[in-house]
């Protein structure tokens, strides 16, 4: 009720805002505009940019190889997603990467990782090319979050004293201490004081655990949107904040476009605005009609953070160019429902509630108070529609690259399979006459309302398939 309540206000925002503009569009820049640094600087600071050139180029070519491994391996999918209440396929392919046992959801649907190759855990890859491609986007993963907590600290410090105006572009750089620790940050790297509590705040706000990754062909799609507010152009993903992520988490996106197509080379460059034929990140300061849009363009290589609260008070779009373009986006999930350890132990707390009798063997119910029958089905649920038919409905895409997520979800169907007993059982036990009509009545009511919205989704996804 809580997402379709915010779906509506989204909408009415939406509505009012296009009401408002009527005709007209709004005013954006790009770095051929004079004040384009000016506004940058002053309305999107928490967006910083690097060029390709300050990538290391052996990092570059692997994540680049990567993109078009996974691409010729068929890795990448349309992601059947539902926005109110309607199914629609995203324009753009994907396939997430991350965490053994982690998770992603967006547009209700939720993206099962094809984990990366991780100490500890026993992972098999369908070919040696896939570990590899897998094993490179860790490795830019590493990189990103060091970026990311450099970026963290150029601002912290920024925010800290009055500095003279430096591009926005490397002005970081000026502060940033050099990070060589994969993956973390310690107190002794850093060449300024910064508290304990920081740097946790840092590292847990720069952490990546997924990285979603996008590919797409402008020209072999049939339709693209257009940016409805500013005229940019065709839009590759609409204006949204990413969904799920750890609060004031920054996001980092690395780019890579298939530039040199002769459609591309052969544009006439004399244009206002955008240009067309180059991919560019749109921003735009939410539902607000004073504040100008910016379009960057985006070449092969170059990367950009989102950073602290930048997610929240502003909306992004991508604007499609003319070529293929792969992108890895980098963020913090909010996990705290979407992992395999998560969701194995809320099963192991609902069949707390199942005991088998040690000279039959039947099974029984411990209790059939209210809160605990209604605990148990509601996990009952969440395991169905959350996890098994949310991972089945996407079919065999996974086995693409790993057989991993097979054994959990083994697990988890028979952990269901119990919990389909349980509710079985407590329709059994109702009948009985131990229980007084005021308790009988009280546990059926609080069952029905669990199962009846069971049904409604049960038809739901029936009709989705």
């Amino acid at each position: 009720m809580k997402r379709r309540a915010g779906e509506r206000e989204k909408e009415l925002k939406k509505k009012k805002l296009l009401e408002e503009l009527g005709e007209s569009r709004l005013p954006y820049m790009t770095p051929a505009d004079a004040d384009f640094h000016q506004l940058w600087k002053t309305k999107y600071s928490k967006l910083v940019f690097r060029k390709s050139d300050t990538v290391p180029e052996e990092l570059h070519q692997m994540v680049q190889e990567s993109f078009l491994t996974l691409r010729k391996h068929d890795c990448f999918f349309q992601d059947l997603v539902r926005i109110k209440g309607k199914d629609f396929f995203t324009p753009v392919s994907r396939i997430l990467i991350g965490n053994p046992g982690c998770t992603y959801k967006y547009l209700n649907t939720r993206l099962f990782t094809v984990p990366w190759p991780t100490e500890g855990y026993e992972i098999k890859y369908c070919s040696p090319q896939i570990h590899d491609a897998c094993k490179a986007l860790i490795k830019l993963n590493d990189y990103l979050h060091i970026e990311a907590v450099k970026a963290l600290q150029g601002q912290n410090l920024l925010e800290s004293k009055e500095t003279e105006d430096t591009p926005v572009t490397d002005r970081e750089q000026n502060f940033a201490t050099s990070l060589r620790e994969k993956g973390s940050v310690s107190q002794d790297q850093s060449s300024f004081c910064v508290p304990e509590d920081d740097f946790t705040s840092l590292n847990s706000r720069t952490s990546y655990n997924v990285t979603l990754l996008n590919y797409m062909d402008p020209l072999q799609m049939l339709y693209l949107k257009q940016e409805p507010y500013f005229g940019m152009g065709n839009m590759a993903v609409s204006w949204h904040h990413d969904e799920n992520l750890v609060e004031r988490s920054t996001v980092a996106v690395y780019s890579y476009s298939c530039e040199g197509s002769p459609v591309e080379e052969t544009y006439d460059q004399k244009l206002q605005g955008r240009d067309p034929a180059v991919w560019h990140v749109g921003l735009k300061v939410a539902w607000d009609i004073e504040t100008p849009g910016l379009a960057i363009p985006l070449h092969q290589g170059d990367f950009y953070l989102m950073l602290d609260d930048l997610n929240m008070t502003h909306q992004h779009c991508v604007l499609a160019g003319f070529s293929p373009r792969f992108s890895s986006t980098h963020r913090v999930a909010d996990c705290s429902r979407g992992t395999l350890e998560y969701i194995f132990g809320q099963c192991e707390l609902a069949l707390q509630n199942l005991q088998t009798d040690s000279n039959s063997g039947a099974l029984s119910l411990k209790s059939l108070e209210t809160a605990v029958v209604k605990q148990v089905e509601e996990i009952h649920n969440e395991v169905e529609f959350e996890w098994l038919r949310q991972f089945w409905f996407q079919g065999k895409r996974y086995l693409k690259c790993t057989d991993w997520w097979l054994k959990p979800m083994a697990k988890l169907e028979e952990y269901w399979r119990k919990m389909e007993t349980m509710s079985s059982l407590v329709l059994h036990e109702v009948r009985k006459k131990e229980q007084t009509e005021e308790q009988r009545n009280e546990t059926i009511s609080c069952f029905l309302l669990v199962l009846t919205e069971r049904q409604r989704l049960r038809k739901e996804w029936t009709a989705r398939q």
